[in-house]
């Protein structure tokens, strides 16, 4: 009997591509994606141990499970991820009825792992503490047809004293820079018009081999292959951000003019207390650099509140420097104390109100920033790639979404025969703080949605492919 499955993602881009991975193991061991609608015969849950409603989600999500699965025990679940390395004891103990953990470093074990479970009748836990092989060699089910994940690195190097992802994903390992440019050479050639390289620290790519070169001669390599028109990454460290990385987005065109640079506090005080290595005159100078290299760049950020010792005058000074910044977005986190961090057990710790208090302070503030710089672009000329699972038409305003070269999200009325993969010209009418509203010129067929429409012929609707709700409460 054929068995369906469902991958449930939480957390960073890389996990996103790990569950890409998981559901191209489960294709290759016999699975087949679940009916949008339909009970799942197999729930895996791709954890994230970042923040505390992870946890919660997770826990809510298991326990909503545990009548379906006593009512059908031929159901499996399977929990993987950065909590399932951490807590690994702790999950089997809360729920007794899920029959297998694996961690981050062993993906590929998934399909043996849930065959034992059912010859043997009782929870697998196997958790690597160090990876063996590079899981880009593990075949994936990507979400799009035109757009992917590469993986340049794994691990992090970094000590931030409130991040506990070096412990579970390891120390950084770099990818032989040959084998990433033939994935992403093979990508192409399936049709992939645009690639975002990912790593922990992408930009410290390199490392391990002592080439502190390496990422920005990555960059100009993605910018000879043919068919290749999108090039992207995430996540980058200011203190790795190298003058020889902005010139190579300056001249490689292909790299598209966005830069997510994380800053997480705008108080020297509290990055010292982050153990973060830079202190806000260093960020703001890179920031500086990048967009006189490439004016046309948009910057976004990630932001935590509530550090413990967090003053309300290390706030202000977060506040102070994205009115400087001026991000197109920002993304904003309420400290959550994770269990094996230093900031843990650090001293003053923020009260909960504070935090929330300060939290929507800082939100409302870089609301007020953003659609700033979103009406400076009203007037201006962007070309949109049509997304899939963010290009589904508005049925009721006739709209199509996708994304301009500078990562903003832009709405445009689909009144020209636009498909996702495609490349729309549109001209900037409106604006948001979250998106940008335009009038489409010209569209520009690609090779990206031709394989968009010859997966759809192949695999079904867009129901049966991963993103789709877990679990019908």
């Amino acid at each position: 009997m054929t068995r369906s499955y469902l991958v449930e993602t939480y957390g960073c881009q890389m996990n996103v591509h790990d569950s890409e991975r998981i559901a191209g193991l489960l294709d290759e061991a016999g699975y087949i994606p679940v009916i949008e609608g339909e009970q799942a015969d197999l729930v895996v849950f791709n954890t994230c141990a970042v923040r505390e409603n992870a946890d919660n989600k997770l826990y809510g999500n298991l326990s909503f499970l545990a009548p379906i699965k006593k009512a059908n025990p031929q159901m499996q679940i399977a929990v993987g991820g950065c909590l399932a390395q951490k807590d690994q004891a702790t999950i089997i103990k809360k729920a007794p009825y899920v029959d297998v953990v694996f961690g981050t470093h062993n993906v590929g074990s998934l399909p043996v792992l849930l065959e034992r479970a059912r010859i043997e009748e009782e929870s697998q836990i196997e958790i690597l503490e160090a990876l063996e092989h590079f899981p880009s060699t593990l075949p994936a089910r990507r979400l799009s047809a035109f757009s992917s994940w590469v993986s340049v690195s794994v691990g992090c190097n970094n000590t931030c004293t409130f991040c506990i992802v070096p412990t579970l994903r390891g120390i950084e390992k770099d990818r032989n820079s040959e084998d990433i440019l033939n994935e992403v050479k093979a990508l192409v050639d399936q049709g992939v018009i645009e690639i975002t390289l990912l790593g922990q620290n992408v930009n410290a790519y390199g490392v391990d081999f002592s080439d502190r070169g390496a990422f920005a001669n990555l960059l100009r390599s993605c910018g000879e292959i043919e068919g290749l028109e999108r090039v992207r990454f995430m996540s980058p460290h200011p203190r790795d951000f190298t003058d020889d990385v902005i010139e190579a987005m300056a001249q490689t065109p292909n790299v598209m003019p966005h830069l997510h640079m994380p800053l997480q506090s705008g108080s020297d005080r509290v990055l010292q207390h982050m153990r973060r290595s830079y202190r806000s005159d260093r960020y703001l100078g890179i920031l500086d650099r990048v967009r006189t290299a490439i004016p046309q760049a948009m910057i976004t950020t990630d932001i935590i509140v509530g550090f413990p010792g967090e003053s309300e005058e290390d706030f202000q000074q977060t506040l102070d420097l994205c009115t400087q910044a001026r991000f197109a977005a920002a993304y904003t986190y309420q400290y959550s104390k994770r269990p094996g961090t230093p900031a843990a057990t650090m001293p003053n710790q923020v009260s909960e109100e504070i935090v929330g208090e300060r939290y929507t302070r800082l939100h409302n503030h870089q609301q007020q920033i953003s659609l700033s710089v979103n009406q400076e672009s009203i007037g201006s000329i962007h070309k949109v790639l049509v997304g899939d699972y963010e290009g589904r038409r508005d049925e009721v305003q006739s709209r199509l979404t996708g994304r301009s070269e500078d990562f903003r999200l832009v709405h445009f009325d689909n009144t020209s025969p636009a498909r996702p993969g495609d490349e729309v010209t549109v001209k900037i009418t409106e604006a948001s703080a979250h998106y940008l509203i335009g009038d489409p010129i010209s569209v520009r067929q690609t090779r990206g949605a031709q394989a968009h429409e010859a997966r759809l012929e192949t695999k079904g609707p867009k129901a049966t492919m991963l993103g789709i709700p877990s679990v019908k409460k």
